[in-house]
């Protein structure tokens, strides 16, 4: 008998807990899984519905809970708003790698041991105490991440062994723990289960075959967002409401992203490079897409109608300045307001340009990250700039600057982006917030650099022109280095 069959045994018949047997609402499903032994999900067409419950409903926790693991973690994606092949190309599995058939059994096997730590993991989000846990040797994991969340504001934070330990759900526990942290949940008094189901289907709007572009990329920019919303300057001054954007916009910054950047979309006439005209194109596509979820959910319902505009449309100018090709005109803005030393944070459209600043830092913040965490982000967005050349080359088109796997290396495609982007952009942001953590930032990226330029020698030693590619990696007009931001942001 298949693995996949054990599943009923599942304690699904439990005692709901007593602060749900209070709840009303509704969760959203999927009907096809390959943990109920279907034969192949990418050939079966996807369904979404909802299971209401309420205090006569004895299983519909642990349906819900059965539910965001199935939908998250079986191995492919479901059908995405806004995702269409074209030029034969499906960016659902553009970063896909194959898979022996040996291994699926040992992956089954993990998640069915890790569905029990996805439900202690959810219950430590609420506050819930455990009631009779099953002793599957996963409790010691959400331990951990308890521990790892009271230090959520440590720059050193490792989203990827938070992201394990929370079972691929890292996007949905840190950003529900911020809020729930900052007290925003209660002032806005957010319904939990409309909360959830936001969070959730966000998480799943990410494509997670994205080696960089993915929910962990988002959940690591939300993240430094809160470091930052904790400095100073910015703490002192903010509002609630300016920071209940700021988490929604880095949480959301990236939606639906196809693993390609904005010259690839133009150049192949895709839809959405004619719906928003050639402008901000894949921003524009993540701010709609992060509205089309608010409105789905009705997360801000019982908010006035005019509030609830308020916040998607400064949620748009957000994620609208996270566009790489507008950094000059944002970089210059500050730089002045910088040296006329007029930013007045009392003033809301100048405490606005500082959220949008922060969410640019944190949106490239990974070469000012511990090597050890830098290094993978770094590896990981190369990664997807070489997948997209291996497009480019496979269909004719012009390969994108900085995407030719033969023709560039890890580490002059970084030197350059630190060199043009992320530095300048740093020093301005140390100039407004002169704090231990933009030293420390300074500092790693530094460092970073450093290690990079160490190792281009030696990448490049092996080929005649070998001495000349550092020279010309950081020589090149900063403009091609910019179209690296485009993707990388």
């Amino acid at each position: 008998m298949e693995l996949c069959y054990q599943l009923p045994v599942l304690p699904l018949d439990r005692p709901v807990p007593k602060h749900v047997l209070s709840r009303r609402g509704a969760i959203s499903f999927s009907s096809s899984s390959s943990l109920f032994g279907a034969p192949d999900p990418r050939q079966l067409s996807q369904r979404r519905g909802a299971i209401s419950y309420d205090s006569s409903d004895q299983t519909a926790l642990y349906i819900r809970m059965l539910d965001v693991r199935v939908r998250s973690q079986v191995g492919f994606e479901p059908e995405r708003r806004g995702s269409h092949p074209y030029l034969g190309v499906d960016f659902r599995t553009l970063h896909s790698r194959a898979e022996s058939a040996g291994t699926i059994p040992a992956r089954r096997i993990r998640r069915l041991f890790s569905f029990q730590r996805h439900l202690l993991s959810s219950r430590l989000l609420r506050g819930a105490p455990h009631l009779n846990p099953l002793h599957i040797l996963d409790e010691d994991y959400c331990g951990q991440a308890k521990c790892m969340l009271e230090k959520v504001g440590s720059w050193n934070f490792d989203i990827f062994l938070f992201d394990r330990l929370t079972n691929g759900n890292s996007l949905v526990f840190l950003t529900f723990n911020l809020l729930n942290q900052y007290g925003l949940i209660e002032l806005f008094q957010l319904d939990m289960v409309k909360l959830r189901r936001f969070l959730v289907l966000v998480q799943e709007d990410y494509h997670n075959q994205n080696p960089y572009h993915n929910a962990v990329h988002a959940a690591d920019v939300t993240q430094a967002m809160h470091c930052y919303l904790r400095e100073p300057k910015l703490a002192q001054s903010l509002t609630s409401f300016d920071i209940l954007l700021g988490l929604l916009a880095a949480a959301t910054h990236d939606l639906d992203h196809p693993g390609v950047n904005q010259p690839f979309l133009i150049k192949t006439n895709h839809y959405l490079a004619a719906l928003y005209r050639n402008t901000s194109v894949l921003e524009n596509h993540h701010w709609r897409s992060a509205v089309g979820l608010l409105r789905e959910t009705e997360l801000f319902s019982n908010l006035p109608a005019e509030d609830s505009l308020s916040i998607e449309r400064q949620l748009g100018s957000l994620i609208l300045a996270t566009d790489i090709s507008r950094q000059n005109e944002y970089l210059s803005r500050f730089r002045t307001h910088l040296d006329e030393n007029d930013l007045c944070l009392g003033n809301a459209s100048h405490r606005h340009f500082v959220l949008q600043m922060a969410l640019k830092c944190a949106d490239i913040c990974n070469p000012c990250r511990p090597w050890e965490l830098s290094k993978q982000w770094s590896e990981k967005v190369t990664d997807e700039f070489f997948h997209q050349g291996d497009i480019e080359k496979k269909y004719k088109l012009e390969i994108s600057p900085l995407c030719d796997s033969e023709a560039n290396t890890i580490a002059s495609v970084q030197i350059g982006f630190m060199t043009y982007v992320v530095e300048p952009l740093f020093a301005e942001w140390a100039r407004f917030s002169d704090t231990r953590l933009s030293q420390t930032m300074l500092g790693h990226l530094g460092l970073n650099k450093a290690s990079w330029s160490a190792m281009e020698p030696e990448a490049s030693g092996s080929s005649e022109e070998g001495e000349s590619e550092p020279g010309r990696a950081t020589d090149e007009p900063s403009s091609r280095v910019l179209s690296q931001g485009s993707q990388e942001s």
